[in-house]
């Protein structure tokens, strides 16, 4: 009986499938890990490559996620953040809790890029998304956002937790600088609502709440293709449009994991990159293996790209934050 014990537990061994070996926790942003976000593609393609387990813990933003990360400081269960920007960079390398990346092949975004601690995954622009058949003449540049109607109304996202707030709090320091206060004490009067993250003001606009939101020039060919209208368009700012690179770095406990720095290179790879098109709905930051839809190339094209170093956002971020919510506190 004995030895047929021990046979019936030999055979359900073999029978079982073999345990993953590893695990790699990835904290990141809640569209990405939707059912129709780009975190189910990349975590089966992952775990097919490295035989381990991928664990995406969602949090609301880009802004949030880093805030997350510091409030847990080096308790942190991230092996991976995935979801910052080049906004948020320096102040992320500034506390200590990210460790250089090593080597990484394939990048290509606007300008190139050589930092040692973070790697973009994807980039697009932001952009002012409007509802053609409720809007039937645009905002043509920031002036005429900030200056026009104020019964169109707009959706826009809080700075202190989204990176697209952020993106538009800097777009109008770039544009406005000194005179930022006076536009967006103007332009509040447009403000239907501001929404800690971008999926509460996106699903606003889609809702006919508002007719336009603040997104990205890319938020048009998820409607062109996935859609298959051409209802929702951006509206192309003659002063140019802010640029958002998207970023994952590896924090200091990570680094002791060997899956982040193959998750890293992976990230860069289509496996990873192919996902991003049409899931993220922003452009391909690496190698890809499959062709963009027609539709992307007749998205805005910015006559202007704008973007700041991440060490002056950094210098100047809270000073910036605190000038916008005094004028929309009012």
């Amino acid at each position: 009986m004995r030895r047929l014990f021990l046979s019936l537990v030999s055979l359900a061994a073999l029978a079982a499938p073999a345990a993953a070996k590893g695990k790699l926790t990835v904290y990141t942003y809640d569209s990405l890990v939707t059912q129709w976000g780009p975190g189910p593609v990349v975590k089966r393609n992952f775990e097919a490559e490295c035989d381990c387990e991928v664990d995406f813990i969602a949090v609301a933003d880009g802004v949030a996620l880093l805030n997350r990360v510091k409030l847990e400081g080096t308790s942190t269960k991230a092996d991976i953040v995935l979801g910052l920007d080049t906004n948020l960079t320096a102040e992320a390398k500034a506390t200590g809790l990210f460790a250089p990346h090593g080597q990484v092949e394939n990048i290509n975004v606007p300008g190139g890029w050589s930092d040692d601690t973070f790697v973009p995954y994807d980039y697009s622009y932001f952009a002012v998304m409007y509802d053609t058949e409720t809007l039937k003449t645009p905002p043509a540049s920031l002036k005429e956002l900030v200056e026009g109607d104020p019964s169109q109304k707009i959706v826009i996202q809080d700075p202190r937790t989204s990176t697209p707030g952020l993106g538009l709090l800097l777009w109008m320091k770039y544009v406005y600088g000194d005179q930022a206060s006076d536009a967006w004490a103007k332009l509040k009067g447009r403000v239907l609502t501001v929404t800690p993250g971008w999926s509460e003001s996106y699903s606003l606009f889609t809702k006919g709440e508002a007719p336009m939101v603040l997104s990205y020039t890319t938020s048009a060919a998820y409607h062109m293709v996935a859609d298959k209208t051409e209802r929702y368009q951006a509206a192309s700012f003659e002063e140019g449009h802010y640029l958002q690179i998207e970023v994952a770095g590896i924090t200091v406990n990570g680094a002791k994991n060997p899956l982040s720095q193959k998750f890293i290179a992976f990230m860069t790879g289509p496996g990873f990159q192919d996902a991003i098109p049409e899931t993220n709905w922003m452009l391909p930051a690496g190698k890809t293996e499959k062709p963009l839809d027609p539709a992307f190339d007749r998205l805005v094209k910015p006559a202007k790209s704008l973007l700041m170093s991440p060490e002056e956002v950094q210098q100047n971020r809270k000073a910036w934050v605190d000038e916008w919510l005094a004028v929309m506190s009012r």
